[in-house]
């Protein structure tokens, strides 16, 4: 199979695709709290009573419940911060590998706490598991990233994205009360990731590494042609090699990055910037408030059966990721950004509409579904993959791992105040809740217009040397690139 000159190969396929395990975890983790709220609730209280002999209060009972939600948020924050650490170490793959003992531990403590009767349990296992999550949103857009030839590097890093989405989709659907959801097999539902860890923990053995690590980091060459052309299918892997070693020497002036000189030093501010507002798009637009809460939106729609509408959302969800991931490469990052922020802010000013609505046409519960249905639609096109593989894009290897990590640490302390504070907020504001996430959808929008640059088809070089000689702006960048490439097109006519 051919793609813009480039092979897709079993051996790429079959290595982004166990990275993309740790994808689906986190995705599974992010939504599996979602459908059995009801029932861990009542966990929560009965263990309550067992001890103190009364109740939980609702309120007690609202920050306990909060607590376990964004308590994962906690740990992704630690986990996406200490990227760094491990990569440069260990290696990309082998830090993968290394990480699943965390997602062990945790669905040991989430799949005894209810035998144990110990919510405590409960929440440090939702840590636990969030810095394995935090963890692997960093190594895994990385790999996939490294492995992957420029031609395909946007297409298969949406594939990031899509294990999280079907890892969404699959806890929504466990987590019915006809499967899983139920007051005996919650525990069984939040301890699963452990059969996906031991099915990756197998599989990565069967997977190089990446040969940018071995090249750039442990300069042999040798190991990284072998890799690159078992990866490419081919023989001739001169221009992979060529690129690497031009992002070496590099390297090589800019030496190794840390985080306070990705802010100090004029080269990489820009980039960092963007890179961080981009995290921040995706987690302050608004949708993990639907995919923690869906259940209770629907619920105060009127929806009958809301956790089947939840998983139709999950299905939108998934079904608009594989379009971007066909889309990506012809359209372009920073359009589809664009579009997929517009399109959000439009579903969030309906939502409002029709959950205000509500009580005087109870037909407005229709609309909302649509709205939240278009809302995760316009969030998959654009906002859900693109911040993941664009940071990898904006940097070269020296600075990379430091600006991962601080993207990291950005999108999961956004996330952790959306899934912190959305319930209060939600009181607070009632209907109008989502017009705070379009006001923050329309900033962001504005701020990639004029600010992110498109990294379509460029290698991490001509990415780089377009920040230092095109100021930076989204179109300024952008126009200079397809000059240069016009300039390169003439010379060889």
């Amino acid at each position: 199979m051919e793609s813009g000159g480039k092979q897709i190969t079993a051996q790429l396929i079959f290595c982004v695709s166990v990275a993309v395990i740790g994808s689906v975890q986190f995705g599974y983790n992010t939504g599996v709290i979602n459908a059995p709220q009801t029932v861990i609730e009542s966990f929560l209280n009965q263990t309550w009573y067992r001890r103190y002999e009364q109740y939980i209060s609702s309120s007690t009972l609202t920050t306990l419940w909060s607590l376990a939600v964004s308590i994962f948020s906690v740990g992704g924050m630690i986990g996406s911060f200490s990227v760094g650490l491990f990569v440069n170490r260990f290696g990309r793959r082998n830090s993968m590998l290394f990480v699943n003992i965390l997602a062990f531990i945790a669905s040991a403590l989430m799949g005894l706490s209810k035998i144990a009767n110990s919510f405590e349990m409960l929440i440090i296992g939702r840590f636990i598991i969030g810095l394995y999550s935090g963890l692997s949103t960093g190594f895994v857009p990385m790999y996939v990233g490294e492995v992957s030839p420029t031609a395909l590097r946007g297409a298969l890093g949406t594939l990031h994205q899509l294990g999280v989405v079907i890892g969404i989709l699959i806890a929504q659907i466990f987590g019915i009360d006809s499967l899983m959801g139920t007051p005996d097999l919650w525990p069984v539902l939040l301890g699963f990731p452990f059969i996906p860890a031991i099915i990756q923990c197998v599989a990565l053995k069967f997977c190089p590494e990446s040969p940018r690590f071995l090249l750039i980091n442990r300069n042999e060459e040798n190991k990284a042609k072998s890799v690159l052309k078992k990866l490419r299918g081919t023989t001739d892997v001169t221009s992979d090699l060529q690129e690497m070693k031009e992002e070496s020497r590099q390297m090589m002036r800019e030496k190794k990055v840390t985080i306070l000189e990705l802010f100090r030093s004029p080269l990489y501010r820009q980039p960092i910037i963007i890179a961080i507002v981009l995290q921040l798009s995706q987690q302050l637009s608004g949708i993990n408030a639907v995919f923690y809460y869906s259940t209770s939106i629907f619920i105060k729609a009127g929806v009958q059966q809301p956790v089947y509408a939840t998983i139709g959302a999950g299905v939108v969800n998934t079904a608009f990721t594989v379009v971007s991931l066909f889309v990506v490469e012809r359209a372009g990052r920073r359009t589809l950004h664009l579009l997929g922020l517009g399109g959000m802010a439009a579903c969030a000013v309906l939502m409002t509409v029709a959950l205000k609505l509500l009580e005087t046409a109870p037909w407005m519960s229709y609309v909302s579904i649509i709205a939240i249905f278009g809302f995760v639609a316009f969030f998959e096109i654009g906002p859900g993959p693109i911040p993941w593989f664009i940071v990898a894009e904006l940097f070269s290897q020296g600075p990379r791992p430091a600006a991962i990590a601080v993207a990291g640490l950005s999108n999961w302390t956004s996330n952790f105040i959306v899934g912190m504070g959305f319930q209060y907020v939600e009181q607070l504001c009632g209907a109008y809740v989502f017009i705070i996430f379009t006001v923050l959808l329309v900033i962001f929008l504005i701020f990639t217009y004029f600010k992110v640059p498109e990294t379509k088809g460029r290698t991490f070089d001509e990415i780089a040397k377009g920040f230092r000689q095109g100021g930076g702006s989204g179109e300024a960048v952008s126009e200079k690139h397809e000059e240069l490439r016009s300039l390169d097109a003439n010379s060889q006519v």
